[in-house]
C-alpha cells in the first residue's frame, strides 16, 4: 500500500486493486507542482470526496471526465453532480454505509465541519461533511476529513480500530495540532499518523512538530508532495 500526498488535504491511496484520489485540489493549490498533474492522476480508479468545499473538490469533476472514473462521496453532492453532468459516473452513499472500491472497503463516518459549493448568490448546500475508514492490504486508515474533535471518535476508534490516521490538523478551519494529538491519544491507537490540511498558506500550521511531540510512540510522518509513503 502506498499513500502519496498531493498537497493540502489531497492524497492518492494505492490500496488493494484501487488507486483512489482523495479530495484532489491540484489547480491553484500553492503546494502542488502543476506540471506534475498527469503523474499524480495517472491510473487513478476512483475519486473520494469528504465534502464540497473547493479546496477539496477543485479538480474532481475535471479528473472524473478526463479519466472516466467515478466520483464517490455523500449522496446529496454526488447525485446533484451526476444529474447536472451527463455521462458523469458517481457512487453516492451515506454515513454508516460501506462501498467496495477495487477490494478496499470504504466506510463513511461522521465529521464535524460544513459542506458547500460556491454559488452565484453565495454558498450552495453540498450534503454533509464526512470522514472515511478505509480497510485493505492489512490496514485500516482513518481519513478524518475536515473536522474538530468529536465524541463520535470514541466509537469510531473502538469499532474500526484504524492503525493509520490521516488527520486534518492545520488549525483555523479544522483541528489544530494540539487538538488532533488529543483526539489521537484519547480515541485511537494509531501506529502511524500523517498530518493533512496544513502548510498550504500562512493561516495554517507550517509543520507538525507539535503533533509529533505530543504523540510519543506514534510514527508521525510529515509528507512531501508526490513522494509515496510505503506502508
Amino acid at each position: 500500500m502506498k499513500i502519496t500526498w498531493l498537497g493540502h488535504a489531497g492524497f492518492r491511496l494505492d490500496i488493494e486493486r484501487a488507486s483512489i484520489l482523495i479530495d484532489p485540489w491540484l489547480t491553484g493549490n500553492p503546494t502542488f507542482p502543476v506540471d506534475r498533474r498527469a503523474e499524480a492522476i495517472h491510473g487513478a480508479t476512483h475519486i473520494l470526496l469528504t465534502h464540497g468545499h473547493s479546496d477539496h473538490t477543485g479538480d474532481a469533476l475535471a479528473i472524473a471526465r478526463q479519466l472516466k472514473i467515478p466520483l464517490v462521496g455523500i449522496y446529496d453532492l454526488i447525485s446533484w453532480w451526476t444529474a447536472q453532468n451527463e455521462g458523469l459516473e458517481g457512487l453516492g452513499y451515506n454515513k454508516g454505509g460501506t462501498v467496495d472500491l477495487g477490494g478496499a472497503k470504504v466506510t463513511m463516518v461522521n465529521a464535524c465541519h460544513s459542506s458547500s459549493l460556491s454559488g452565484v448568490e453565495g454558498p450552495v448546500y453540498a450534503g454533509a461533511e464526512a470522514g472515511y475508514m478505509i480497510a485493505g492490504d492489512g490496514h485500516v486508515i482513518y481519513v478524518s476529513g475536515d473536522t474538530d474533535i468529536m465524541a463520535d471518535m470514541d466509537w469510531m476508534g473502538d469499532l474500526h480500530r484504524p492503525d493509520i490516521g490521516i488527520l486534518n490538523c492545520g488549525g483555523h478551519f479544522t483541528m489544530d495540532m494540539a487538538r488532533a494529538a488529543y483526539a489521537a491519544k484519547r480515541y485511537f491507537n494509531f501506529k502511524t499518523v500523517i498530518p493533512s490540511h496544513y502548510r498550504t498558506f500562512g493561516l495554517l500550521a507550517q509543520d507538525a512538530k507539535a503533533l509529533a511531540a505530543a504523540l510519543p510512540g506514534v510514527k508521525v510522518i510529515e509528507p512531501q508532495v508526490l513522494v509515496g509513503i510505503e506502508v
